[in-house]
């Protein structure tokens, strides 16, 4: 009998010409062993992780030395060592294992598509590299861009992780002091930001920007502007057009780094408090990066790989290592919306994606404009779409594959700037099922704990992972005794990664999101996740957005649901009754609110998440702690003594 929850089952023929595939065959006849199907092989992964990723490193052809031992301190996830004697650049692997063309395709959105060549991007990055080196850029030292996403952002990373220095961005619709904020923790010598962007069909001029953060961080030396709207003359600094030309041999001088030097510096959101700097390893970052571009979204040489991100958001990071598997990387900068609903499709089609990354607020945001993709645009190149950043509902997974592309792999992830990769993956020898991700990743000891901390399956609990991987951050940078890290991940459990997700394992191996742990709500001492409300709320016409709190109350938590309304509609008791209706028939009568208020706007932080902790920060009166970390903090004022929430 065909499971009625199945809406896509990869062709037999696929499975056989999938990356995973081959690793499959590849170990099972090297050690004897008899992997049949990606259940076997993550069972594997996980009892011999060692030898996983020994075998993934030769799969993959990392360019480095990998040395005798991969596994040092392997009880101890705290203390764990991978690869101790190993020797690599992360700029090499990207540089020198891309020889498929184009290396890299950008558009900014309503300007013509650009296409660079590996021999142009090598040629760029080695004289960036050349200035670098010669303006004391050193192995260790810090280099920050506050830039857009676009080529110059991908030339500057791998020019400064050629020479071992660690990448620090953020995205120019940052605020002046929020960059500082996260800057200022990790002192870069060397700032690349950027004249302006374009956004929503309008030019942002961040001259002054670049001007006010290179006065304020004392440890830099260098300032570097990219003249992208033409204002680069209002700002001091070294042009970026300047340090192309500077004279170099063009050959880039790779400096070998150990597998766990800092590659990476990446920012928690910081609307709880100070960003966390979350500091990831050379060797871990790539390692990871390759198992989930090449094993679970089987990107290929020659792939054209789309995901649409900010510098400022860990995605950036994942799409730019795509490289290392030889295929492009497809950047766009600006509105999705801009100046159409269907733009980014448009762009697939012309650049015949084979990998469409995105959020699932973009794909509900789609499905209330009513565009069908499907019908406006050529999709056939595209192999397989991603969405992560939040919980994409049963009703994402159905808008997919009835409007935009029936025979693709949809990919629901989740993972995390704590790890730059994925606890939850997809893959594509694997079905898909309706509103379910497809597995955990490969090598991942991810297990679901209950509150008094025994694994379950087919029961809601918290997402942890039990044994070492690569990706685990160095540390958070400064914080010298590890308390902060240990804290942030280990003080729950001895030795077992606490994520924060809540989440529910099935039997057979899928993983279902019901929010964060920290948002999830708790009237009357049941749990409740909140992407079980928004999934119901934001189905009616009229909801466009909601955000759901907790409020305390009476002793007791009462629940308060927010909603942003369609133009010209008004919160009326008939509406009222229609949400409390559909949450009682479609979840439990403690789904059901409380209070239902209408608000103009819902915070978000800069990568598009909804901010739950703020609001119910300003809903019980207490500051939030970081407000510059949010992308329009002005919308906290619509949650601020709201007179029906004074009363029962």
């Amino acid at each position: 009998m065909v499971d009625q929850n199945i809406i896509w089952h990869p062709p037999e023929q696929l499975v056989k010409q999938s990356r995973v595939y081959s690793f499959i065959s590849a170990v099972s006849k090297k050690h004897g062993l008899p992997i049949t199907d990606y259940q076997t092989l993550y069972d594997w992964s996980i009892r011999d992780k060692e030898t996983f990723w020994s075998e993934l490193w030769d799969f993959c052809d990392v360019i480095g030395t990998k040395g005798g031992r991969i596994l040092i301190n392997s009880d101890n996830m705290e203390k764990a060592v991978w690869f101790p004697d190993a020797t690599l650049n992360f700029a090499e692997n990207l540089l020198l294992n891309n020889d498929h063309e184009p290396a890299l395709i950008s558009k900014i959105e309503n300007n013509p598509i650009q296409s660079i060549s590996s021999k142009t991007l090598y040629q760029q990055v080695a004289a960036v590299a050349g200035w670098l080196r010669s303006s004391g850029v050193k192995k260790g030292d810090r280099v920050a861009g506050f830039l857009p996403n676009v080529p110059e952002a991908v030339v500057a990373m791998l020019a400064a992780t050629s020479l071992g220095a660690v990448w620090t961005s953020t995205s120019p619709d940052f605020g002046t002091e929020s960059v500082i904020e996260r800057f200022g923790q990790t002192e870069p010598i060397v700032l690349f930001g950027t004249d302006g962007y374009y956004y929503n069909g309008k030019t942002i001029d961040t001259s002054d920007k670049v001007d006010q953060i290179s006065k304020k961080l004392k440890s830099l030396q260098h300032t570097v502007v990219m003249d992208l709207i033409g204002k680069s003359d209002r700002t001091a600094g070294i042009s970026w057009s300047d340090i192309l030309e500077t004279e170099n041999n063009g050959i880039i001088e790779f400096e070998p780094c150990s597998f766990n030097d800092p590659l990476y510096v990446l920012y928690s959101s910081g609307t709880t408090g100070k960003p966390k700097c979350i500091t990831h390893k050379v060797g871990g970052t790539l390692l990871q990066h390759l198992k989930e571009h090449q094993l679970h979204c089987d990107i290929k040489p020659g792939d054209r790989v789309f995901f649409f991100t900010t510098c400022g958001w860990m995605m950036w990071n994942w799409l730019v290592s795509v490289l290392a598997s030889r295929a492009a990387v497809i950047l766009y900068d600006g509105s999705p919306f801009a100046p159409e609903a269907g733009t980014l499709w448009k762009y697939a089609e012309d650049t015949k994606m084979t990998l469409f990354g995105t959020s699932p607020k973009y794909l509900d945001v789609l499905k209330k404009s009513e565009v069908e993709p499907g019908k406006l645009y050529d999709l056939r190149t595209i192999r397989t779409i991603c969405s992560t950043g939040s919980v994409l509902a049963p009703e994402g997974f159905d808008f997919v594959y009835e409007k935009i592309k029936k025979d693709v792999q949809l990919s629901s992830f989740s993972g995390g700037t704590d790890i730059v990769s994925c606890f939850i993956q997809g893959s594509p020898i694997l079905p898909v099922y309706r509103g379910e991700c497809q597995c955990r990743g490969l090598a991942m000891a991810v297990e679901v704990f209950d509150d008094s901390g025994r694994s379950v399956i087919d029961q809601k609990g918290e997402l942890v992972c039990t044994a070492t991987f690569p990706s685990q951050p160095a540390c958070f940078w400064g914080d010298t005794t590890g308390k902060q890290y240990h804290e942030a991940y280990f003080a729950v459990t001895p030795n077992t990664w606490h994520h924060g997700d809540y989440v529910k394992l099935t039997e057979r191996g899928t993983m279902i999101i019901y929010g964060r742990s920290d948002t999830t709500l708790n009237p009357g001492g049941v749990r409740i996740g909140t992407s079980e409300i928004y999934r119901y709320v934001e189905q009616l016409d009229d909801v466009l957005e909601s955000i759901v709190i907790g409020q305390e109350w009476d002793n007791d938590t009462r629940l308060v649901l927010f909603v942003v309304l369609r133009p010209s509609v008004t919160l009326n008791k008939e509406l009222e009754q229609e949400i409390r209706t559909i949450l009682r028939q479609n979840c439990t009568p403690r789904h059901v609110p409380r209070k239902i208020v209408q608000v103009e706007a819902i915070p978000r932080t800069k990568s598009g998440k909804i901010v739950e902790l703020a609001v119910r920060e300003v809903v019980h009166g207490r500051p939030v702690k970081n407000i510059s970390a949010l992308a329009n903090p002005e919308a906290l004022a619509h949650f601020a003594d709201i007179p029906t929430l004074q009363v029962d």
